[in-house]
């Protein structure tokens, strides 16, 4: 089936559940969602998860391009006269000259039909990008503000280790396809026009193997474990998505590969929590240290502790400020910078008291003039 026929039966917009008009981040975060649920890892033995999952790749790989996108949208509008669809003339195309105005034929042909000979050695099946895959990352806390270099272990298509992707048995080679002679297409002269199409017998390549590879049996690719080593940046936040250029699945025809989209879930920390670059720690403090004033010691992520220094009548969940004391973060565009330490006055109230706690307690009741409450109707 042609790329252009293809197209026009599929709508891969419904594939990937978004509207027609919708946005290039909607795409991604609509696709990012379904190649999640649709992994075949996580849903081993189940063939139809994995058409499933090739079909949000193939939708994915032509709507997350802007310009295939936009060829793409076009042969939709056109219809069966681009689709190729069944019933049309020679080749599987439908074109009625009455129809189009004059300064349109051109272009027509020109993108949809190939008009015109090929350039020898030029296949009508070009290079594929392969498509990105998913995986899932859980990460300590420490270890996700201050980054790391691990290792992920994925279960997914690589290129094939005995024949390195070529499809062919080691130690001999494609030969040339003796339909098309190797160009990947053949042409279906229709009078004044020439109508070209990926040729069915190598698929548009351009070559048939002849002695596939025992491994991958000509596809140039299998399913094996593989480990992929992941640099964690510093300061990573719970459920964002790092993407690794080129860690994806393999192209075809000389593609490149896809990426790797590695999402991250942070486990909670038993001291701190996290509010932008942020850290926060609550600290708890004596009566007589909230009421007086104190110098206390706060901890920090790294282990250590900084003095503040918190001021006579100081309220029990008030909130104070070490400066520089966050989460160090790097970004293109303003470079490094660090968070600051919020810290939270925790006022404990014992709830047991020696003799003579209680009778200075006593004492300071008999004393206090103030009434909190004095306020209150």
């Amino acid at each position: 089936m042609s790329a252009q026929r293809e197209w026009f039966e599929k709508d891969y917009y419904a594939v990937l559940g978004v509207a027609a008009d919708a946005t290039a981040k909607e795409i991604t975060k609509a696709y990012r969602k379904l190649a999640r649920e649709s992994h075949p890892d996580q849903h081993p033995g189940d063939d139809a998860a994995e058409d499933r999952f090739k079909d949000i790749s193939t939708a994915y790989d032509v709507l997350g391009d802007e310009s295939k996108r936009k060829e793409y949208d076009e042969v939709r509008r056109l219809g069966p006269m681009a689709g190729g669809a069944p019933g049309g003339g020679p080749g599987g195309f439908s074109f009625n000259v009455g129809d189009m105005q004059g300064g349109d034929i051109g272009d027509l042909l020109g993108q949809m039909f190939n008009r015109g000979a090929q350039q020898p050695g030029r296949g009508g099946a070009g290079p594929r990008r392969g498509a990105d895959l998913s995986a899932h990352l859980t990460l300590a806390f420490d270890d996700a503000a201050t980054g790391l270099t691990t290792t992920l272990h994925l279960t997914s298509d690589a290129q094939c280790s005995t024949c390195s992707g070529s499809g062919s048995k080691p130690g001999t080679t494609p030969s040339r396809c003796g339909v098309c002679g190797g160009r990947g297409v053949t042409d279906d002269n229709q009078g004044m026009f020439s109508f070209s199409s990926p040729c069915r017998n190598c698929q548009g390549t351009g070559s048939v193997i002849t002695d596939p590879c025992p491994t991958c049996h000509g596809g140039g690719v299998e399913r094996r474990p593989r480990e992929v080593k992941v640099r964690i940046p510093a300061g990573v936040k719970d459920g964002q998505t790092i993407r690794l250029s080129g860690r994806g699945a393999p192209g075809r025809n000389g593609g490149p590969a896809g990426d790797l989209l590695v999402e991250i879930t942070v486990q909670a920390h038993e001291r701190f929590g996290r509010s932008g670059d942020n850290l926060t720690v609550h600290v708890p403090v004596t009566f007589s240290e909230a009421a007086l004033g104190a110098e206390i010691d706060v901890p920090t992520l790294d282990g250590s502790t900084v003095k503040l220094r918190i001021k006579p009548g100081t309220q029990s969940g008030s909130r104070h400020r070490v400066k520089g004391k966050g989460i160090a973060t790097q970004s293109k565009r303003s470079g490094t910078s660090t968070g600051d330490l919020i810290v939270t006055i925790d006022v404990v109230v014992p709830t047991h008291v020696t003799d003579a706690e209680r009778t200075a307690i006593e004492q300071l009741a008999e004393a206090t003039t103030v009434n909190p409450r004095s306020s209150l109707p």
